[in-house]
């Protein structure tokens, strides 16, 4: 079934499309996400846009498609180190702000030491491309450290796993995704 192109609530795209019809504009474990979704309303809100993946990174995105930083959230995949124990979290927060990785972050997964994950063993981990990596989709067990604001934002703009798409979606989505628990301060 063909649907309408559904508008954006920021930005300047050419279209946009609900995400669950555009699996081809999604790494493979966001796909398989979205259809595991027991929410049909809340999959339908998932928005997938198609873009230069040239000019993935943030602030360069923020200018070719006219999307504001106080909409765009990042997700990097951290590394806690408890001894010799070595277990990978994901954090997610706006473009504006930076997470709290040696405070907040370690103390919340119980580790002595943490710190962003290597680019390569981040994207084998998650099966997504660095520059596109979401909260959507993650490794089973994952835990997933939300920022406040991007919870309480009405929609962001985050990766959808491939350099070449992103995903709009209502921030309190992200707080329902599996293990993810909404931390005030964990960016600033």
């Amino acid at each position: 079934m063909i649907r309408p192109s559904p508008t954006t609530p920021f930005g300047r795209f050419e279209k946009a499309w609900p995400a669950a019809d555009r699996s081809d504009l999604l790494a493979a474990p966001v796909a398989a996400a979205l259809r595991q979704w027991d929410d049909a309303a809340a999959a339908a809100s998932v928005l997938v846009v198609d873009t230069d993946p040239e000019v993935a990174d943030t602030a360069d995105f923020s200018a070719a498609y006219d999307v504001p930083l106080d909409v765009s959230a990042n997700c990097v995949v951290i590394a806690a180190k408890r001894g010799q124990d070595v277990t990978y979290a994901a954090c997610v927060a706006l473009a504006t702000t930076r997470i709290d990785v040696n405070s907040t972050v370690r103390k919340r997964l119980g580790a002595r030491k943490a710190s962003f994950a290597p680019m390569d063993t981040a994207v084998a981990h998650t099966g997504m491309e660095y520059g596109g990596i979401t909260p959507v989709g993650l490794p089973e067990g994952w835990p997933l450290l939300v920022d406040a604001a991007v919870a309480a934002a009405p929609y962001v703009l985050i990766g959808s796993g491939l350099r070449r798409s992103k995903l709009i979606l209502p921030g309190a989505l992200l707080a329902r995704l599996p293990h993810a628990e909404v931390v005030t301060a964990l960016a600033g």
